[in-house]
């Protein structure tokens, strides 16, 4: 049986060292004979090694980096260059505050209608005024790809939707979770009250007709400030992972807009969790964890400091008797009264939704597996 070499600190006192220790030494002195300048070794890093000579700029072209006289390039200089990389990348990758996007370049947005992020906005309005002349044919796609319009009463395409979303669409930043909105879900939040077919808004693969892209819209009536304007609400916006680098979302987003210019609205919405030219307000929800033990299980919430699973379970764990007096699931009848104090909780907001009893029915009414709502019946005497 071999024996495993000693370490330096493994070596008795008063003992040789390995003759493998002295072989290294030879080899260290040879190392240090000096060669012609034009033969000195330099250490490249891995990333640089293979890079191509070809690169391309910001704006898309592409030019030739000029070859230095003497191919030995300084270490320090590589990993100056190295570094810069890193903090480009950093850069491309997206903002999740004011101070980071002040930094960051919009290819796409800064050549849309919206505030400039450092723009000081001094009144309200509309930014374009309502086009006369809509564009009436679809923006063209990268070669190989079609529009499709999703009927999602098919259970066909409705099943392709649900797995697009699922598989590729938001993530946390370690790409471990996603949504996983169920069929009925979706349907529930694609056909409100006035949803149009056409602003179901699909991308397949003409070839195999796979479905790798979609976004939608869906109308709403906003409140801004003292007026209320009919707009839409832009959501799913959704691109398959291997397509990420043909900017097909910039095409979803312009025809989507084509599409709802096309039934006379001209002004949109949407959310998202990184800051894009410009953020007008911000929305904060909150989360309860009913099961804590899966979620650190699944690595998606940590304990907090001098915290115990048992400790933060007991701290969770919810009274089998609700204690608010006249707590229950909303009802048909409630339909009414949720509008009214809905519509007046929102009027201390600049910016908020106005909604009709229909609206109020379809989004807040119980569905099972899709919303809970529950009101406070005060019974007067």
């Amino acid at each position: 049986m071999r024996r495993r070499p000693s370490t330096p600190e493994e070596v008795p006192e008063g003992t040789w060292a390995p003759k493998r220790r002295r072989r290294n030494r030879r080899e260290k002195r040879r190392n240090q004979i000096p060669e012609a300048p034009s033969q000195t070794p330099h250490l490249i890093p891995r990333r640089l090694r293979f890079n191509s000579l070809q690169n391309t700029t910001s704006s898309g072209s592409r030019f030739q980096r000029e070859q230095p006289r003497n191919p030995a390039i300084p270490v320090q200089k590589l990993q100056d260059i190295q570094r810069a990389m890193e903090l480009l990348s950093a850069c491309q990758g997206p903002t999740r505050n004011i101070g980071e996007a002040a930094k960051h370049r919009y290819q796409f947005w800064d050549t849309q209608p919206v505030p400039k992020l450092n723009e000081v906005i001094t009144s309200h309005g509309a930014i374009e005024a309502d086009k006369d002349n809509v564009r009436q044919e679809p923006y063209s796609l990268p070669q190989g790809f079609m529009w499709d319009t999703l009927d999602l009463g098919n259970a066909e395409v409705l099943k392709e939707l649900y797995t697009l979303l699922n598989e590729n669409y938001v993530e946390d930043d370690d790409n471990m979770f996603r949504f996983d909105y169920s069929p009925e879900f979706l349907l529930w939040a694609l056909r409100p009250p006035g949803w149009l077919l056409q602003w179901h808004c699909g991308v397949r693969v003409s070839s195999n007709k796979k479905l790798v892209g979609f976004i939608s819209a869906i109308p709403a009536n906003i409140r801004i400030y003292d007026s209320v304007k009919k707009m839409v609400e832009i959501n799913f916006l959704c691109v398959h992972k291997k397509l990420r680098s043909k900017r097909v979302a910039p095409v979803l987003i312009r025809e989507i807009t084509r599409r709802v210019n096309l039934e006379g609205i001209f002004q949109a919405v949407y959310t998202a969790g990184v800051v894009l030219p410009k953020p007008v307000a911000t929305c904060r929800y909150w989360h309860r964890s009913l099961n804590p033990r899966k979620l650190v299980e699944v690595k998606f919430s940590h304990l907090s400091r001098n915290m115990t699973l048992q400790r933060t379970m007991k701290l969770y764990r919810l009274p089998d008797v609700t204690k608010t007096s006249g707590l229950r699931p909303m009802e048909p009848r409630d339909v009414k009264a949720v509008r009214e104090l809905t519509n007046s909780y929102l009027k201390q907001f600049h910016l908020a939704p106005v909604m009709d009893e229909e609206e109020v029915a379809h989004w807040f009414l119980p569905q099972e597996h899709i919303i809970d709502t529950f009101v406070v019946e005060v019974k007067i005497r």
